[in-house]
């Protein structure tokens, strides 16, 4: 009589946000151990619920050969540890360093040139040229004079940005020349580029990779431009209904980008625009999870458990996602704005309003608010369904208009 087969074992990157590593943990039918990055800031209710669970805690000033060898090691005196055979990275920040780690203890990992493709947003761009993917023109900058070189040649408005960068932070929309006087100095410690203003709508492209191949993509719009909601701009994404009509062909989208990018499994994520003439530009890709709520929305819109089916790509297995609902899910950030929070309306009042099927507030009264210049900046958020991705927007337009927020700014 054979024995039955054991389980998967995957060594998963802890992130600051911890509803992926919560579903992983949740999970009865894998074993994880987890690899803890000291840099990484964890609350002190994280680190006790998963104190049972095995850790390696990586120093990062230490010689990442050197953390491998006693990854090793650990793995070697430690009887009760489960070996990994698969890794899972969720943390964008830490991509380059959590690939090359894995690199060096035997797991499978992304080559460091496929984390500069979808990290470094210059090196990522050029891959779409050589793929022939449509996008914005761009260049490295190392100054606010570099800028208006790019913008006297390519048109304004320009976007400069960091080539690393995530949520806006540090992103600027320069529509003039006279406009650079307002933008600080260029940071030295960053690298920095210029990129071609796009106008028009822009889109989430997510997608699940299983052996090199996308089970399925999901489709998310933006009711306005991310950058704009660094200006007030309604701050949401809204995931299609699977019977809705939509824009583009993601699921071929998806496997074009996934063959361009030799992605071999897990989650990919990407943004694009389309002008109001329907002209098809690229913006940025990214292998692991996006931010936001936009994972929970697919799995509430398609009615099945997302995370769930990510993490079987990541233990070499390809999902049959089985979806029980067809409608639109949505996040909507609810603003913010810096000072000592007076008012807010409460998750009960929230929960009121057509369409809501979820608040989580981040901010109570007499909360200190100093919300960083981010497209994450927000009080909370609050789910909201529809027939359609219009009505869920027009939905969202009807909360705020109802949101309450008070602060002494003094």
């Amino acid at each position: 009589m054979s024995s039955a087969p054991s389980r998967p074992t995957v060594l998963l990157v802890e992130s600051r946000r911890t509803t992926f590593t919560d579903s992983v943990l949740g999970r009865d039918d894998v074993d994880v151990v987890l690899l803890r990055f000291d840099s990484v800031p964890l609350t002190e209710d994280y680190i006790r619920r998963t104190a049972h669970i095995p850790t390696f805690t990586l120093h990062t000033a230490a010689d990442l050969a050197q953390e491998a060898a006693r990854y090793l090691h650990w793995l070697t005196t430690s009887p009760d540890v489960p070996r990994p055979a698969y890794f899972c990275n969720p943390n964008e920040a830490l991509q380059a360093t959590a690939q090359r780690f894995a690199g060096l203890v035997g797991l499978p990992h992304l080559s460091q040139e496929q984390v500069a493709w979808v990290r470094d947003k210059t090196t990522m761009k050029d891959r779409y040229a050589e793929l022939g993917i449509p996008h914005p023109a761009y260049t490295r900058v190392g100054s606010l004079e570099d800028v208006a070189k790019f913008g006297d040649t390519h048109g304004w408005p320009v976007i400069l940005k960091p080539v690393d960068s995530d949520s806006c932070i540090g992103t600027y929309k320069i529509s003039t020349p006279e406009g650079l006087a307002a933008v600080p100095p260029l940071d030295p410690q960053l690298d920095w580029m210029a990129e071609q203003f796009i106008g028009g709508r822009e889109f989430q492209l997510c997608a699940v990779v299983a052996r090199g191949r996308v089970v399925d993509a999901y489709l998310s719009k933006n009711p306005r431009p991310i950058l704009e909601v660094l200006d007030g701009a309604i701050n949401a994404n809204i995931t299609y209904a699977p019977s809705e009509s939509l824009p583009v062909d993601a699921k071929a989208l998806a496997q074009r980008l996934t063959d361009g990018l030799a992605l071999p499994h897990g989650y990919l994520h990407g943004e694009f625009f389309l002008t109001d003439r329907g002209d098809f530009y690229m913006s940025e890709v990214a292998a692991r999870l996006s931010g936001c709520e936009v994972p929970m929305n697919h799995g509430l819109a398609y009615g099945f458990d997302f995370l769930h089916t990510i993490l079987d790509t990541y233990i070499d297995r390809v999902p049959v996602p089985a979806y029980t609902k067809d409608r639109a899910v949505g996040d909507l950030l609810l603003p913010t704005r810096p000072g000592r929070l007076v008012h807010i309306s409460s998750e009960e009042e929230i929960s009121r309003l057509p369409g809501v099927i979820g608040v989580h507030l981040t901010a109570a009264p007499g909360d200190l608010l100093d919300p960083p210049r981010a497209s994450h900046a927000s009080t909370g958020y609050v789910h909201v369904e529809g027939a359609t991705a219009d009505e869920v927007e027009r939905r969202m337009h009807h909360i705020l208009d109802r949101f309450e927020l008070k602060v002494d700014d003094k």
